[in-house]
């Protein structure tokens, strides 16, 4: 019997685990593919309570949209994408659309992850690459050490030092997000009051 051998692309791959793996994320981050596992429920909850906070702080009056998993284009190289676990967007977000279901970064004023097994993704590469997409908030809620890390302001393609928040803290949105916001470190991390 035959077999063929065909090479594919990062993207062909990526959209292969994409429909072969249903209910996991698949991301091409500085060109390496990473698949994420579902969340657990104190991950789903913790994105619950961030879609009622930006609702209640209004968010969609200010011209913005939070959303749950959409894709990110990212310049660092042709194939690359992230899918947020959240993200807040200009309203009219859906006209900047690349491919693959993603959208160009200049939309986006906020992502948030919320760490998972694979925490080192969202604390390395994801730091650099939305640095260099110009994402001018990147929210950490780091469940691994237990703190909250947001990245702001990047410049040449890198973000300062994060500003570091412990339990029994709040999180203030940067302004430049559109919406005053305080977020409980506690809430982030744990996904419950």
């Amino acid at each position: 019997m035959a077999v063929l051998q065909q090479e594919m692309t990062v993207g062909e791959a990526a959209d292969l685990l994409a429909r072969a793996l249903p209910g996991r994320r698949v991301e091409i981050l500085q060109g390496r593919l990473i698949v994420t596992p579902p969340p657990d429920g104190s991950h789903a909850l913790s994105l619950t309570w961030l879609v009622e906070e930006f609702g209640g702080a209004g968010a969609r009056k200010a011209g913005l949209r939070y959303v749950q998993g959409i894709g990110l284009w990212l310049p660092s190289l042709p194939d690359d994408f992230a899918v947020p676990d959240f993200s807040v967007v200009d309203e009219d977000f859906r006209d900047a659309h690349v491919q693959k279901n993603c959208y160009a970064p200049n939309v986006f004023r906020m992502v948030v992850e919320v760490t998972s097994s694979n925490w080192s993704d969202d604390l390395g590469p994801k730091v650099e690459c939305y640095a260099q997409a110009g994402i001018p908030v990147y929210l950490i809620a780091d469940r691994k050490h237990d703190e909250v890390l947001v990245y702001r302001d990047p410049s040449d393609g890198k973000y300062p030092a994060p500003l570091r928040y412990k339990r029994g803290q709040t999180v203030p949105v940067p302004e430049s997000v559109g919406v005053s916001l305080e977020l409980s470190v506690d809430t982030l991390l744990d996904g419950d009051d």
